[in-house]
């Protein structure tokens, strides 16, 4: 993918539509998945707006991580948005997904498909800034620890232990989420289907 992605920038550069069409068509969908979670439903429009960027400034990028340059331009763009909303971001959307994170291993690789639905995303708005752009540029976005880091301006193993601790975090969360409902089910007393209704005592017959 690296290779394509190379040779569609040098051909975009070149002024070729069809190259720039491929950049977008493969980058588009996990950007607004990492803008999601940054600005919640507004994500598409500043998408367009780091598109607009980028196509402006292509001929200025002089290789490295493409994705990274994208990656950084989107942010800065999600970033400016921000402010001038002056709101937290948010991710409305429902909470699912993301099950058996908690392993020692490599978390942030093994959660790549299942942070990529839509519906995981809601599980972003639960993390520690920091964590959540860890985990969306590792997971989603698919960048290495250290281009993470060049985009967040901090170190490498700071990336890896945001991510780690983001995933473990969403993990636990819905340990939790689930564990009211089995509570729940275990003493819950059923409601009984034999009670009998009390009948009024039946007036004694008058005496004649």
């Amino acid at each position: 993918m690296t290779a394509e992605l190379n040779e569609a920038v040098a051909g975009a550069q070149a002024g070729d539509e069809e190259a720039f069409r491929f950049l977008y068509r493969s980058l588009q969908p996990a950007l607004l998945r990492y803008l999601t979670a940054l600005v919640g439903a507004d994500a598409e429009d500043v998408a367009s707006e780091a598109w607009l960027q980028i196509s402006r400034d292509l001929p200025s990028f002089t290789g490295g991580e493409f994705r990274a340059w994208v990656v950084t331009i989107a942010r800065n763009r999600a970033m400016d948005h921000l402010r001038r909303q002056r709101r937290r971001p948010s991710v409305p959307v429902p909470l699912q997904a993301l099950n058996d994170l908690a392993a020692d291993v490599d978390t942030a690789d093994r959660a790549g498909e299942a942070i990529a639905t839509e519906s995981a995303l809601a599980l972003i708005r639960t993390l520690p800034p920091a964590e959540a752009e860890a985990v969306m540029l590792r997971a989603v976005i698919g960048l290495d620890a250290e281009t993470a880091g060049r985009v967040l301006g901090r170190r490498a193993g700071a990336v890896r232990t945001a991510a780690h601790r983001g995933l473990r975090r969403l993990a636990a969360l819905l340990e939790r989420s689930a564990a009211p409902d089995d509570a729940r089910d275990a003493v819950a007393p059923r409601p009984r289907t034999d009670r009998q209704v009390p009948h009024a005592p039946e007036a004694e017959p008058a005496e004649g």
